[in-house]
């Protein structure tokens, strides 16, 4: 017996739960919720979702996420634009910017170094990254990354490369735990631990 009574319903819920953290019982939900909504909010949904996916860019200067060349942060005049906090992904970003305890700028390197996955510090925008301190007035660097092999690896790699630079490096206070993601801290520990961060120690 056919668990659907329609396949365009089907074919929805199959969608829906290709979504992280979405099963099928929730994608179901979701599906029977826009079937009540009216054919406007649907509608909106679709535009958004859409405009979202074909108009979306990638600051040209962090590589954040963003609607124009440069990102909201970016272009914001009223950020220090001396201090420069290097995360793993836009989710870091947004997790930090949450704390209100940082007014400099980022870049995302869209990932971390992981050989057993095939990243390597050409996948990564780290080329950029070093593009942007020989143009920027950049005096200090935060790594802002995991504390996982990965992360360690990328943010000694990167350290290896600046190291020769007059640029104060430092790295967030570990009172995010051994193998936490960024995003995943409250915003008081991490808040905490971007104002108490320390200098880089590349053992």
């Amino acid at each position: 017996m056919a668990e659907y009574s329609s396949i365009l319903l089907e074919n929805a819920v199959n969608e829906l739960a290709r979504l992280p953290g979405i099963g099928r019982k929730t994608a179901l939900r979701l599906a029977l919720h826009l079937l009540r909504e009216s054919p406007a909010r649907t509608e909106l949904l679709v535009r958004a979702v859409s405009e979202m996916r074909s108009q979306i860019k990638h600051c040209s200067r962090c590589n954040n996420l963003s609607d124009a060349e440069w990102c909201s942060i970016c272009s914001n005049h009223k950020r220090d634009e001396n201090v420069v906090c290097v995360v793993e992904d836009v989710r870091d970003v947004m997790a930090i910017e949450r704390t209100s305890s940082f007014n400099g700028l980022y870049h995302v390197l869209g990932g971390v170094i992981s050989p057993v996955e095939g990243i390597g510090p050409a996948e990564l925008s780290i080329g950029q990254f070093i593009q942007r301190l020989n143009n920027e007035p950049i005096k200090e660097i935060i790594l802002a990354l995991p504390s996982t092999i990965e992360g360690d690896t990328t943010a000694f790699y990167i350290f290896r490369q600046i190291q020769s630079q007059t640029i104060r490096v430092t790295t967030i206070a570990r009172g995010i735990s051994i193998g936490d993601a960024l995003e995943y801290a409250d915003e008081v520990t991490l808040g905490r631990s971007i104002i108490n961060r320390v200098p880089y120690q590349k053992t």
